[in-house]
């Protein structure tokens, strides 16, 4: 028996090859998108959220088994923000009770091995607790201050998830109704997203010696995808609260072996 599954970011890249990853597999997908999906919708803003959810709710009849979060940006500005932190905590806030509903739940976001680059503490601590305002006021005063500073926004969204999902996930919402929250985290992705960045040998070189990637060098989306699929489906019932850095050995190149001290 199929089940389903609600995609954010189901347009293009991570999200459309775990769309079409798990069509081909006979599971019924409903995709959430600025354009290109079942769900056009706006991220960004907390009523662009709601109407996302209600649509994917009212097309998957109310029933849904795993929601996964692809749906993310890497401008070096607020909008970032929005989209990559409150565009996942809120739509899976509104998803989590007919998640409960289901026999096997699941939900798993994409955050980042940008999550271990240098951040903004003040604007981590400001998702956290839930401050959209004054997030993106923060990430506004980054962004003035040049693409340099205004980047902070991106690696901050990401460190920002992944502590969310820890949090949240042996919580009542979550572990209570028997629901695994889980993140994964890419390195590099060939994409549209990484396209140009990767055309030039300046641009790879500046991108390896900051996720430096020994296994495999850069990964198509199809393998993030193939994570996805197993960390949303039945088989998963014991894993949560995990930020699984699926990024070629860039996270035990750049922190070594011992990250519990």
């Amino acid at each position: 028996m199929s089940r389903t599954y609600i995609i954010t970011g189901a347009g293009s890249g991570i999200g459309a090859s775990t769309a079409q990853l798990l069509r081909e597999r006979g599971e019924n997908v409903i995709g959430v998108d600025l354009r290109g999906a079942e769900v056009e919708a706006d991220l960004s803003t907390s009523e662009g959220r709601v109407a996302a959810a209600e649509k994917a709710l009212e097309l998957a009849d109310g029933k849904v088994d795993a929601v996964i979060a692809c749906a993310g940006i890497a401008a070096p500005s607020p909008l970032t923000v929005k989209v990559n932190y409150f565009g996942v905590t809120e739509f899976l806030e509104h998803m989590a009770p007919a998640l409960a509903k289901s026999d096997s739940p699941r939900a798993v976001v994409v955050s980042s091995m940008a999550s271990l680059q240098p951040n903004s503490g003040e604007l981590v601590d400001a998702m956290l607790a839930g401050d959209e305002e004054t997030a993106v006021r923060i990430g506004t005063a980054l962004a003035a201050e040049g693409p340099g500073q205004g980047y902070l926004n991106y690696p901050s969204s990401k460190r920002a998830l992944s502590r969310w999902v820890r949090r949240e996930c042996i919580t009542e919402r979550w572990a209570g109704a028997g629901i695994p929250l889980n993140a994964i985290a890419p390195g590099t992705v060939i994409s549209p997203m990484t396209a140009e960045l990767l055309s030039t040998p300046e641009g790879r070189e500046m991108t390896d010696s900051h996720v430096p990637m020994p296994l495999n060098y850069h990964s198509e989306s199809i393998v993030l995808a193939r994570l996805l699929a197993w960390l949303s489906s039945e088989e998963n019932t014991h894993v949560t609260g995990q930020t699984i850095y699926a990024d070629g050995g860039a996270d035990a190149s750049l922190r070594g072996d011992d990250i519990w001290n």
